[in-house]
Parts: structure tokens; sequence; C-alpha cells
């Protein structure tokens, strides 16, 4: 099953590498790993996905909590979260494909943010199952490229 961490570290160099090794040394693979600067320019959030039992992930919530420079670690899995994931995708297309593309793109809301003679770069933004459903639907086109953010989540405000 795939876990979400949330993981507030000191904005400093290195953090980043220490994490990542306590992942590496336990031989958890990190199936998506995203890291910025929070409202405090002292903390950044690190959002980690990584693959592992309920009793694997606590292991690394407890490890991770050891580390001097993590300040919180939670796991988002189960908690009302909004999440999303920032794609940039090039796509082929033929004067006879132009328009089928262009209306994939239109069904999953897309921006085109460049444009060629036989290619555009679309930026889509939703969560990981849309992503993943563009990328099937537009595959038969020609994907020429494919960039990804991974996932970011924020828990959700009360109501």
């Amino acid at each position: 099953m795939l876990h979400t961490l949330a993981v507030l570290v000191e904005n400093h160099p290195g953090v980043l590498i220490r994490v990542a090794g306590l992942f590496a040394r336990r031989a958890y693979n990190i199936d998506s790993l995203t890291v910025c600067q929070t409202e405090d320019p002292e903390v950044s959030r690190m959002t980690i996905v990584v693959a592992g039992d309920d009793q694997e992930i606590e292991q690394v919530r407890n490890q991770l909590s050891k580390l001097v420079v993590v300040h919180s670690v939670v796991d988002l899995t189960e908690k009302s979260v909004v999440d999303r994931e920032l794609a940039l995708v090039r796509i082929e297309f033929t004067s006879e494909t132009r328009s089928d593309v262009f209306q994939t793109v239109d069904v999953f809301r897309g921006r085109v943010v460049d444009m060629g003679r036989s290619n555009i770069t679309v930026e889509l933004t939703g969560d990981i199952e849309k992503v993943d459903a563009f990328v099937h639907a537009i595959r038969p086109y020609g994907l020429l490229e494919l960039v990804r953010t991974g996932k970011i989540a924020i828990m959700r405000s009360e109501a």
C-alpha cells in the first residue's frame, strides 16, 4: 500500500540526503518526493510517497522522528487531504490526429503551454489517478516526453 508522509524538516543543505539515506539504508523505494520551503523560511516540507505495510511505515516514521533535522512526521494516508500532482506532457500529433489530441486535452482540463508544428506541450494538474488516466489516453497519439512533480498533499480545512 502507498503511504503519503508529510515531513517538516529544517531548511538547510544536506537535510534531503539524510532523509533519503534513511530510506535507502532500509531498502525502501520512494515513489515520489517533493520538497519545498514552507511559510516559515527556516522549515521545509517533504511530501514522501512510499510503499509499505502499516508496520513498516510506522518503523520509518519512528526512524525519521529520531533525526535531529526532522520537526514532525505525519502519515496522511488515512486522513482527509487535498492532493495534487503537476505534469508537463509533450504530445505528437498529425493533421489527422490533431483535433483528437486537443479534444482529449480539453476533456482532462489540460492547458497547452507550448506548441510546435507537430507537437504540443500540455500542463495538467490533478490527483495521481487523473494524471495517469490522461497519460493512458494520450499515449496512442504519440507521447514524446513526460515530466511529473510527484504528489503534494495538505490536510483539508475543517468545515
